[in-house]
């Protein structure tokens, strides 16, 4: 059975659904869930050019835990990240599957086969850091007015957690900077070390800004993930566990896992690259993140 390597330190209805669950898991605990398509409006007072992000919303019918924020491939809001979310929802965690291609594309939602792969890298090319992190905190703000599951007039919201695939996984690394945002996982998110969205220095010099816990996933048969990247990544988090030491403040978790076997989007069941055991093992890792960040 394959093992994780861990470098650093330390249908368009609302539903009311059993999640069914993908990539060979089972999950004896999960519980219903409701699922459906939800709109949030540009935030008041700003300019016209902020579009309404469409997001596929999953939430548990009881036991909530916290929420994720669920930042999806290059193939938009398709079948699978929704899927994503309905099963955190089913482990108690309220999900918010965002567009990252709402300004260009909205409603994109492409196959995985070569033309969705090039549509998508269309897309993905127009992405700045500066709109997408306007698009993330109103997602955020979204998710910090949602009361599920307390008592009548209990001003403490969700606890925020982030998670992304592919070129939402470099993402999530941008949207761990924001302040809500307790906990992130990154699946093989390509290119932080030498590439930000829009220009700039690369994302990973973002990871002093970063509050929270971090958690980078991927495999060592990734091709979009070389070792000089992984070697990139490590050097960046020893760099920050050192720094950190002369800060005092929370213990932080930041680690890099490295599945052996392992390539690109191997979570994904839908994909070539789909590695049961690997998946399997992300997620049970993510998962882990999670209950001690937001509960």
């Amino acid at each position: 059975m394959a093992t994780l390597r861990s470098f650093g330190l330390g249908d368009n209805s609302s539903v009311g659904i059993r999640p069914r669950f993908h990539n060979g898991l089972t999950c004896p605990s999960s519980v219903s869930i409701r699922s459906e398509w939800i709109e949030i409006p540009p935030a008041p007072g700003t300019d016209h050019q902020q579009p309404l992000l469409r997001c596929w919303w999953s939430v548990p019918e009881q036991g909530l835990r916290g929420a994720v924020l669920v930042l999806p491939e290059v193939f938009g809001l398709n079948g699978w990240v929704r899927s994503v979310a309905d099963r955190l929802a089913g482990k108690g965690y309220a999900a918010l599957a965002m567009p990252i291609f709402q300004r260009t594309a909205p409603g994109l939602d492409v196959g995985y086969d070569a033309a969705g792969l090039a549509a998508g890298r269309v897309h993905r090319d127009a992405v700045t850091a500066e709109t997408f992190l306007a698009d993330a905190q109103r997602a955020i703000t979204w998710l910090q007015h949602q009361k599920l599951g307390q008592e009548p007039g209990l001003e403490i919201g969700l606890r925020i957690g982030c998670v992304g695939f592919c070129f939402g996984g470099h993402l999530a690394l941008l949207a761990a900077t924001l302040p809500a945002v307790r906990a992130t996982c990154a699946f093989y998110g390509a290119r932080v070390s030498s590439f930000r969205p829009g220009g700039g220095e690369p994302t990973l010099a973002v990871l002093p800004q970063i509050q929270g816990h971090l958690l980078c996933v991927c495999g060592d048969q990734d091709p979009l993930m070389p070792l000089q990247e992984l070697q990139a990544i490590t050097a960046a988090l020893a760099a920050d566990a050192v720094a950190r030491q002369d800060n005092p403040g929370p213990a932080l978790e930041r680690r890099l896992l490295v599945a052996p076997g392992a390539g690109h989007g191997f979570l994904c069941d839908a994909r070539s690259d789909y590695n049961p055991e690997a998946a399997a093992l992300g997620w049970q890792e993510m998962l882990a993140l999670f209950e001690k960040s937001l509960e």
